[in-house]
């Protein structure tokens, strides 16, 4: 239960940029985490939940109060007609979760291989990729409510999911902290094969573990597969969200999707490279991935503000070109102005 002082942050993110935490903690048990939460809020200190550190662009100046990272990582299968029910750790790395799915020919998650980080990230940021969205798979949350300390359990209808989002984003901010969820998946059930992308390379009837190869090739074309051989992998995956925009917004030959109730999902990717910023843009000693212009890239000793320098640069050519506004999809931590005032309102 012991607090270790000035721990480094930027060896523990995937972006390699950040100072330091004024203190860390481990956890192992959700008992455990509720202390280290008492006694960082008796002593006046904010706490950052850290994961894989693959969703997070720390500030330079690092982070004033307490780091805590959460290091449960069991995996307990319940089954009960004909389904199977995952109670998941958040400390579970969350491809090796998608790995041990895939293996038990339990189908829900395939599309889903690669991504980097923990499974404690994955209601918040309902991650989602190649046609497949984790909350489609989540029954409850599980975690700790910051104030009293007392473990909960949160059905998946109360967390209000969307696109990248959920109440723990949102109103549930500082609220609770996730220890870890259960999941539904189907037992010999069919891959799902909905995206474009995979049904040009697949058969609707795919096996699960040949989906699993398929994306995993496919992310690691793009360097969204974390390679430290790779020049591309200091990133956070896709820097910016696809924007949501009403209908009328779309332009001829601009990439769209349906978002429902007359609105359209854009790329993000179309809409930088459109704005002047091709794959490999090199700006200092930071840049765009020369495989996927969504990827900001630390091309090595990088700083937290030379990311946030070309990541407002980007935000504001795509609004005077487009009229829209890029939203980020990493957490910013530790820096003393609003994602608005850093980037550009």
């Amino acid at each position: 239960m012991s607090w270790r002082e000035n721990v480094p942050l930027a060896v523990r993110t995937t972006l390699g940029v950040g100072g330091p935490a004024r203190w860390h903690a481990l956890a192992h048990t959700p008992a455990e985490l509720a202390e280290h939460l008492r006694r960082a809020t008796s002593e006046g200190l904010p706490t950052l939940m850290l994961g894989g550190g693959s969703n997070l662009l720390i500030a330079d100046a690092g982070f004033p109060g307490l780091v805590v990272e959460y290091l449960a990582d069991r995996i307990e299968t319940l089954t009960s007609n004909g389904t199977v029910r995952l109670r998941v750790d958040a400390g579970v790395v969350w491809d090796n979760l998608v790995e041990y799915t895939v293996r038990e020919h339990l189908a829900g998650l395939e599309c889903l291989s690669g991504i980097p980080g923990r499974v404690g990230a994955a209601p918040i940021q309902n991650i989602g990729a190649y046609g497949q969205e984790v909350a489609e798979r989540l029954q409850a949350v599980l975690a700790i409510e910051r104030a009293s300390g007392a473990e909960v359990r949160l059905p998946a209808e109360e967390c209000g999911f969307g696109y990248r989002w959920s109440h723990f984003k949102g109103p549930w901010l500082d609220r609770y902290v996730v220890t870890g969820v259960e999941l539904v998946l189907t037992p010999g059930g069919a891959a799902s094969v909905r995206y474009a992308e995979l049904q040009r390379r697949l058969a609707a009837d795919a096996p699960l573990a040949e989906v699993r190869r398929t994306v995993l090739a496919i992310r690691r074309s793009k360097s969204m597969v974390y390679d430290p051989s790779d020049p591309n992998h200091r990133s956070a995956g896709s820097f910016f969200m696809n924007p949501v925009v009403e209908a009328a917004q779309v332009r001829e030959g601009m990439p769209s999707w349906p978002a429902g109730e007359g609105r359209a999902k854009l790329s993000a990717a179309w809409l930088i490279e459109q704005s002047g910023f091709p794959r490999g843009f090199l700006h200092g000693r930071v840049g765009l991935s020369s495989n996927h212009s969504l990827a900001l890239i630390n091309r090595g000793q990088a700083t937290a503000a030379e990311l946030v320098e070309l990541a407002g640069l980007i935000r504001r050519e795509v609004r005077e070109r487009f009229g829209v506004t890029l939203v980020p999809e990493p957490v910013l931590i530790g820096f003393d102005r609003s994602v608005h005032e850093l980037l550009g309102a």
